[in-house]
């Protein structure tokens, strides 16, 4: 298993940073859409249903399965042998990183269920400030990752 791991490492660690690229892309969009939802629709209307598929599709097509086969790729580059120095801090700052970014993952889509059902009770502000909370997160895993300064 460990020379199957450092022979495949490169396409993983590939598919990795692509998969992250496209969850994050997800996770700054769909709290955007939030915002634009509350503030400029009105509840049962043609523009209102727009959004919530918008709002699904975003994430079920792109968001959910990016952010599976980020976990799974982060899973096997972490079980690669002498690719994580477990003795460090950064390893387990980026990991409670992504375990708060899956989090928020589960937070937007308890909201966009939310939206779907008419019963958000959410403002625009809130959505607002919950946009920057994968900002911050990504800020930590990247400064974990390649800068370890822990």
């Amino acid at each position: 298993m460990t020379d199957l791991l450092h022979a495949i490492y490169p396409w993983v660690k590939s598919l990795h940073v692509i998969s992250v690229i496209a969850w994050m892309a997800g996770m700054f969009y769909l709290p955007r859409l939030f915002v634009y939802h509350v503030e400029s629709v009105e509840k049962g209307s043609e523009t209102d249903v727009l959004f919530q598929t918008m709002e699904r599709r975003l994430l079920r097509v792109i968001i959910n399965p990016a952010m599976t086969a980020a976990w799974v790729f982060g899973v096997l580059l972490a079980l690669t042998p002498g690719i994580v120095d477990w003795g460090a801090v950064w390893p387990y700052t980026k990991f409670a990183s992504v375990l708060a970014l899956s989090g928020v993952h589960g937070m937007l889509s308890r909201y966009r269920k939310d939206f779907a059902a008419g019963k958000n009770v959410k403002s625009g502000r809130y959505y607002r400030l919950l946009n920057e909370a994968p900002t911050v997160l990504l800020v930590i895993i990247v400064v974990s990752i390649i800068a370890r300064p822990f």
